[in-house]
């Protein structure tokens, strides 16, 4: 099977032709079904008893190798490097060394239970058992989610640098091809997001930071959804990914603020003077509003990104659990899950948009309070 064309694939030489509601339906089936065949993978790994909450965990969390699909009983996986630091020694191999968990290399091993679950960890000479006395060496793999990382942001820079030298080649021309997509979304970001939350004369050196942050959000949000490769990584799931972005508003919003945006926190106007003085109530609060915005921030983005992909698999999961019951009705459930997954599929597509939006606002909104003068307060 061969995608030819939109509307058109080719099936054992012969050709299908599709409306394009169809065909969109056809490809997110194609997604869906390869998504319970990770279930079934699963499935296979545990001796025939499915475990849906082991299944759900291994998709969601980090992984020092890219899993692809499991033939035959063989897993298939792009193996990724391995850089550990360990009592001054660094040791550089591949992840295919662990043999998919199943073997140590030089002293490491992944473990598979416990606390340290899904983490490299010391064993004990040249057997399999995990060293709980040795200290956890210093991890700087390149893991899953940081190839995603380096896919994504090579995305970026090709769309980008493609658009700009459009735009060089074709100047005051009417934008065509992959400009005419791109430049309504940045027109969006400044005139909808920028300028009405900055402010007219302000917002210009705030654009490089908004768009950089919309994009690789909406971007690696996109990602997150196609479930095989280059996709299929959560790294806007991943709390360290949306603390990192939340720190950048975090540290642009404290060394941007005027003077007065500081002297109304710690002396808020317009409240009564026994909220300040003596118990500083009102200060307090609004230093840990200061906090708690870029926690929101955090917290909002991976929440959402990680729960959606929980939703998924767990329909995907309900499959499995009512066929082991009776064939028919897993069958008869399939129908319905496959139906759902699909439509939170469609959905996530919205929300990728959504989360990027939310945050990219939020951050200008409050670019836009740390500007504020004081005749404008």
């Amino acid at each position: 099977m061969k995608i030819i064309s939109k509307g058109k694939i080719e099936f054992t030489g012969y050709y299908i032709k599709m409306k394009p509601v169809v065909f969109v339906l056809f490809f997110f089936m194609l997604m869906f079904l390869s998504g319970s065949m990770w279930a079934s993978e699963s499935k296979e790994k545990d001796n025939g008893k499915f475990n849906p909450g082991e299944m759900i965990i291994e998709h969601v969390i980090d992984s020092h190798e890219w899993h692809i699909a499991e033939i035959g009983g063989k897993s298939i996986s792009i193996p990724l490097p391995v850089i550990l630091f360990y009592n001054g020694n660094l040791d550089v191999f591949c992840s295919s060394r662990f043999e998919h968990g199943n073997a140590s290399y030089k002293g490491y091993k992944i473990e598979t239970e416990g606390e340290n679950k899904n983490k490299i960890v010391r064993v004990k000479g040249e057997t399999m058992e995990s060293d709980k006395t040795a200290s956890l060496p210093l991890d700087l793999s390149i893991t899953k989610n940081v190839m995603s990382l380096f896919i994504s942001i090579l995305l970026l820079c090709w769309i980008f640098i493609s658009v700009a030298n459009s735009y060089k080649r074709n100047p005051n021309k009417a934008p065509k091809g992959l400009q005419s997509f791109m430049e309504p979304l940045i027109l969006f970001v400044r005139d909808d997001i920028a300028k009405p939350s900055i402010g007219e004369h302000r917002y210009e050196k705030y654009m490089p930071f908004l768009l950089s942050v919309f994009f690789f959000i909406f971007m690696n949000n996109l990602l997150g959804i196609v479930p095989f490769f280059p996709g299929g990584a959560n790294l806007t799931g991943n709390i360290a990914t949306t603390m990192t972005l939340a720190v950048f508003t975090f540290v642009i919003t404290s060394f941007t603020g005027t003077k007065n945006y500081w002297l109304h926190i710690i002396n808020t106007p317009g409240v009564p003077w026994w909220l300040k003085i003596p118990v500083p109530l009102m200060p307090i609060v609004e230093i840990m509003g200061v906090f708690t915005k870029p926690f929101v921030l955090m917290v909002r983005l991976f929440a959402n990104m990680l729960a959606g992909h929980i939703i998924v698999l767990g329909f995907m999961s309900l499959i499995f659990i009512f066929g082991a019951i009776n064939l028919y009705v897993g069958y008869s459930v399939s129908v319905v899950s496959v139906g759902f997954s699909i439509f939170m599929g469609l959905l996530e597509i919205l929300v990728a948009f959504l989360q990027a939006y939310v945050f990219t606002l939020l951050s200008a909104l409050y670019f836009g309070m740390a500007k504020v003068s004081e005749h404008e307060h």
